[in-house]
């Protein structure tokens, strides 16, 4: 499927609506996607038109578990990562040590979104058997304000993992800039930037999307753990048994030994997922390429496309939005630079 057949499925997504679904997006403010696509406003964020319809399915119709799984991304933040590091590590006791299943099905083949796979055609999918182990594991852009209930109030457990807006931007624009229609003209660099600092963008505004889940992770730290994508980059090792023990599969004593922990890091890392020849082919659900979701993926990749001006405004943005949080962003490794609201 190429970009004008992925816009053409989006179109086709709108037009199938039924009247009364229409008649409920009529009511909401519309503007142009960086793909070419209409976003609409709802519940507070920008929700694609390929997946509004799905959104609302999956907020309606999912009832959690209380073991369930769920990993919450902004888009462009390392889901793709957590996904493989978070289904190796809660899975492993399943298949033999010298075993990969990241080698026969891509990270989003093995952890499913909600809205953007399970049930995107289908308001009642079959999400039992969905997942090939238990306990379940899904995934998600929706912010945290708009998760159904039922995750929100049960036992089921939250991963969620944000990066800093500077290098998301950069990642996003040029992910966009792939999959935009070929019929429209690109999005320059300063048309990107203004929809971004306004907030125009898939499942934004992206500090209101961030600080949902990160004030919930304060408030509720045993079912929300909150990941810094820089963090996780700086030490993948502590961060990883961090999260096995959050999911409640700790690393063992033998395991840690035997040197299970490196391996998984290794098995995970960008630059192997990035070789793999399951992720150099074939589609994800929603037509886009397996290997779009793979770029740099490192920390600090602005200062090669951000103007001065531009950082300028940015970190402006950040200190308003980011003020008496408590939240910092790295916004890169090399230099160790630190954000801080305050500043």
């Amino acid at each position: 499927m190429n970009t004008a057949e992925m816009f053409s499925l989006t179109e086709k997504m709108e037009k199938s609506w039924d009247n009364e679904f229409q008649e409920l997006v009529k009511a909401l403010p519309k503007e142009d996607g960086w793909i070419g696509s209409h976003l609409y406003f709802y519940q507070g964020f920008w929700c694609p038109a390929l997946v509004l319809k799905s959104f609302i399915s999956f907020q309606k119709n999912f009832q959690a578990f209380a073991s369930d799984v769920i990993l919450a991304t902004f888009p462009k933040c390392g889901t793709t990562w957590l996904k493989a590091l978070a289904y190796i590590t809660l899975y492993r006791s399943h298949f033999a040590r010298d075993e990969n299943p990241l080698l026969s099905s891509s990270p989003h083949q093995l952890v499913r979104f909600l809205e953007y796979d399970l049930y995107l055609n289908n308001p009642f999918p079959d999400l039992q058997n969905a997942c090939a182990y238990e306990p379940r594991l899904f995934a998600t852009h929706v912010p945290y304000a708009s998760l159904p209930t039922s995750i929100t109030d049960s036992n089921s457990k939250i991963v969620y993992i944000c990066r800093n807006p500077l290098d998301m931007f950069i990642s996003l624009w040029l992910f966009s800039t792939k999959l935009r229609d070929n019929n429209l003209r690109p999005l320059s660099p300063d048309e990107a930037f203004d929809k971004f600092y306004h907030g125009t963008y898939a499942f934004g505004p992206f500090f209101e999307h961030v600080l949902g889940y990160w004030k919930a992770s304060r408030e509720n730290p045993n079912k929300i753990l909150f990941l810094k994508y820089e963090d996780l980059m700086e030490d993948t090792i502590s961060h990883l048994k961090n999260l096995a023990m959050f999911l409640g599969v700790p690393f063992t004593e033998d395991e840690e030994k035997q040197g299970v922990v490196p391996e998984i890091v290794k098995m995970c890392s960008f630059e192997n997922l990035k070789e793999l020849e399951v992720n150099k082919k074939g589609l994800h659900a929603s037509g886009i390429p397996n290997t779009d979701f793979f770029r740099k993926g490192e920390v600090g990749d602005w200062s090669n496309h951000l103007t001065p001006s531009m950082v300028e405004r940015l970190e402006k943005l950040i200190q308003e939005k980011l003020n008496d949080s408590g939240l910092t962003f790295k916004l890169s490794c090399k230099t160790s630079r630190i954000l801080h609201p305050s500043e």
